[in-house]
């Protein structure tokens, strides 16, 4: 019994680590594709996964979920709102990488669990806890030396980690799994980004079929399925098998290997950056430091 569970605890580890790697390095990926705009990213990320959303559904026999989840149009509305936000946060992250503001992007996901515990507070009844008090005052104080001392308001920091806390709220409304509600998802974004894409292509401001793209972009397109896909199936595998104090102490890999990409490319890291991040690193460490003890408690 207790191999069976140490080989499980691996397994979610190594699939959840692996999840939130890939997502901290997704900055590379856009990077490589700057030649594409962000509109042009964001509808090649949409309907590329709706093929391999399809495939890994297929693969994971999830077809009935994703039917029945169709036929419940009180389920679906709440998708289409998810969809909406998942948009807003897409194209937010997409636009900041790839006008350099990397480290702010890393903030957004940084600051995106202490923002989900403020709303499970005032809207849900959750308890706070002195630590997570704390961990939510000091990330205040970072943003704020930020916004005073550097004269930079974390628009796109607020923008990503509250657009995403938004969907997490909305997704925790649908009784449906990772893959088919992100499939549903992108399946309703699908004609739309088609249409932005043709739009695009008729007025020549599209890499997608222009004479001088080269066959490597080509394969960067459409690899913005699998992009964005894979990482959600190996997390959903990881949060499955994984108690959520883990995971709420693995969730900050992502960010701060996205910290590391926005540092090694060459943004400036000020003396007012430089503070706030280590006021939002210390929330960090509160804030993993009291998952793991609600981690024991509940055990």
């Amino acid at each position: 019994m207790t191999t069976d569970t140490d080989a499980r605890t691996r397994q979610g580890v190594i699939s959840a680590v692996t999840a939130y790697t890939l997502w901290g390095v997704l900055p590379l990926y856009l990077l490589a594709v700057i030649a594409v705009s962000s509109e042009e990213i964001l509808a090649h990320r949409v309907l590329w996964s709706v093929p391999f959303g399809a495939l890994i559904i297929s693969l994971r026999s999830q077809w009935g979920e994703v039917t029945a989840t169709l036929r419940d149009f009180s389920q679906l509305r709440w998708l289409m709102l998810a969809a909406a936000m998942i948009t807003v946060n897409w194209l937010v992250y997409i636009i900041a990488v790839q006008n350099g503001q990397i480290f702010q992007a890393s903030l957004g996901y940084y600051i995106n669990p202490l923002i989900y515990v403020l709303v499970g507070v005032v809207f849900f009844g959750d308890q706070l806890g002195r630590l997570r008090l704390a961990a939510i005052i000091l990330a205040a104080i970072g943003v704020l030396v930020l916004t005073v001392s550097g004269g930079e308001f974390p628009y796109v920091s607020l923008t990503l980690g509250i657009s995403f806390t938004i969907y997490g709220v909305i997704r925790k409304q649908v009784s449906i799994g990772a893959m088919p509600g992100l499939f549903i998802e992108v399946v309703l974004l699908a004609p739309f980004a088609l249409a932005a894409l043709v739009w695009m292509m008729w007025q020549g401001d599209a890499a997608f079929g222009a004479p001088q793209t080269s066959t490597t972009l080509y394969v960067l397109m459409v690899l913005a399925g699998p992009v964005t896909v894979v990482p959600l199936v190996l997390f959903a595998i990881g949060a499955r098998l994984l108690t959520l104090s883990t995971i709420g102490f693995l969730q900050f890999i992502g960010p701060s290997i996205q910290w590391l990409i926005g540092y090694l490319n060459g943004e400036t890291l000020s003396s007012a950056r430089l503070v706030c991040f280590a006021f939002i690193w210390t929330a960090v460490i509160l804030f993993c430091v009291d998952s793991l003890r609600r981690g024991r408690a509940s055990r």
